[in-house]
């Protein structure tokens, strides 16, 4: 059973006549039922880098930079910050914070969690890899000092949650969860944070709950009226939407587009909708000799660029807009979204044309002309209708000659082939939380990103991608970044589908703010 909203506790029972002159005050707990599609894979906050993953921790975990429900940076953990030479960072620590447990937040949980963040089994290593030093200045003064100068630090530094050093030590867990080997720590299952909710019990893929840390030193500035949280992920779109028909749910982040309709003729819910900073696109391995799912042997298809475009010409992006999405996306020409810096929108808005015997000549030229056989590993459980259009894809690649076997499975299944490269063909979907292309090239692009299954990359590329991280100047930082976007787009060695728009479905009596990263706060919502 769900919880109910606004559920009524006694704090005591009586018995007898006297009974309505002695009984505890009634007291109303505001209980948010939350559904979505799939769990989160763990709740050490350095182990993954999944936006699910992510969503769960920031709620139990704060950052030393926030965003506010316009992605404008905030002071978090930091009341604020400075440069005090071109390559050092200085933060100035909130005073009086205290983790779950009771322990004190000081500096030297920064230096920890900083160079937890850095470890060889952090999948976020990504968002610190400039720094080369974190040093503590005194309790509550930290210097972060970076290899060369970085423009986007503090833009980095929002996901990189804060861990009591003391706890880590005592529980084993100093280093992050090793995801990749699927390696069980303490911090998997339990947290120790900062943050506007305490973890009150956990069982993985049936129910997460979370209740109001009441000494968070965030309650003044985003004042809730939310007691508890009760995650339950439905994986089942049908069941999913009637528990928030039904009234067992009170917020659905990713209700399916085809019921938006009928939820919308109940009155006692609303749906509200914004643009995602999240790009669909499929990956090809351009790197091994030869692709583990095909019938080419000794050779591998995708290295050469002309079956990679003819892949691109033969998608109908538009049918797919229209029967798979319902209207609820956004066509695209790069992996990349407004606002992100380095979008242009002459490539976005003028991505290839559908044509089919276009993609057919393309095959004939690369020494494919009847085609050939090929795997794609799709999830079945994390984007808007993955599964689906993975399916129409199927069907207009079978047009250009393509035998393709969809291989849909769980993204607790999918994700370890990507990160893995382990994948010959595969769907992906990115968001960039820095609002900047460094973030996309560092895990996609780079060589050895740690998300780059398609193995993309040379020795210039990877100079350039490391090049921009130290550069300050606005102008000649863009220029390298438009110059490899523009290689990039060349060399497809990913295909993009579509930007996502996202849907919120939720009681009216509920209030929260829908962010374009869609990754719900609880600590912004209330009860009206």
């Amino acid at each position: 059973m769900f919880f109910k909203t606004k559920r009524l506790a006694i704090a005591g029972i009586m018995l007898g006549a006297a009974a309505t002159l002695t009984a505890a005050p009634v007291q109303a707990e505001n209980v948010l039922r939350y559904a979505n599609v799939g769990d989160a894979a763990t709740l050490d906050p350095h182990a993954l880098n999944t936006l699910v993953t992510l969503m769960a921790d920031i709620q139990m975990y704060d950052a030393l930079v926030m965003r506010d429900p316009n992605m404008l940076k905030v002071p978090g953990l930091a009341e604020s910050w400075k440069n005090i030479d071109p390559n050092t960072w200085q933060f100035n620590l909130r005073k009086n914070v205290t983790f779950h447990n009771g322990n004190p937040f000081n500096a030297d949980d920064v230096v920890f969690s900083i160079k937890r963040a850095q470890a060889d089994t952090s999948q976020m290593k990504g968002y610190v890899n400039t720094i080369s030093d974190v040093k503590k200045i005194d309790d509550y003064t930290v210097q972060v000092i970076t290899e060369k100068p970085n423009p986007i630090m503090l833009d980095q530094l929002v996901n990189i949650f804060m861990m009591d050093k003391e706890w880590c030590e005592e529980h084993d867990v100093v280093a992050p969860q090793n995801f990749g080997d699927k390696q069980e720590t303490y911090a998997v299952r339990h947290t120790n944070g900062t943050g506007a909710f305490k973890l009150e019990s956990r069982d993985p893929d049936v129910k997460t709950v979370l209740v109001k840390n009441e000494d968070w030193w965030g309650k003044k500035d985003y004042p809730s009226n939310v007691d508890k949280v009760v995650w339950t992920p439905i994986a089942n779109d049908a069941t999913r939407v009637a528990a928030l028909l039904s009234g067992e749910v009170d917020l659905l982040t990713d209700p399916p587009i085809q019921d938006l309709a009928r939820i919308l003729t109940d009155p006692k819910l609303k749906v509200d909708k914004t643009s995602q900073i999240r790009t669909i696109f499929y990956g090809f391995d351009v790197k091994s000799d030869e692709l583990r799912h095909s019938d080419v042997k000794g050779k591998n298809p995708f290295k050469d660029v002309r079956v990679r475009e003819a892949f691109y010409h033969a998608i109908d992006i538009n049918a797919i807009k229209k029967a798979v999405m319902r209207g609820w996306s956004a066509p695209a020409g790069m992996i990349i979204e407004p606002p992100i810096n380095g979008y242009r929108a002459d490539w976005d808005q003028n991505r290839l044309p559908y044509d089919p015997e276009k993609a057919k000549a393309l095959l004939a030229e690369a020494g494919y002309p009847d085609g050939f056989s090929v795997q794609l590993d799709c999830p079945n459980n994390r984007y808007q209708n993955d599964e689906a259009i993975c399916q129409a894809t199927v069907g207009m690649l079978a047009k250009i000659g393509i035998k393709v076997r969809l291989n849909a499975q769980p993204k607790t299944q999918h994700f370890p082939l990507i990160t893995g490269k382990d994948t010959d063909f595969y769907m992906l979907g990115w968001g960039i939380p820095t609002m900047d292309s460094g973030f996309i090239f560092d895990y996609l692009l780079e060589s050895n990103g740690s998300w780059n299954a398609s193995g993309y990359g040379t020795p210039e590329l990877d100079a350039k991608i490391i090049e921009i991280r130290g550069i300050v100047d606005p102008e000649k930082r863009n220029k390298i970044i438009n110059e490899i976007w523009t290689q990039v787009q060349n060399d497809i060695p990913y295909l993009p589908l579509h930007h996502q728009v996202i849907a919120w479905a939720m009681v009216k009596s509920l209030s929260i703010p829908i962010e374009p990263n869609d990754m719900p706060r609880f600590y912004w919502a209330n009860f009206k």
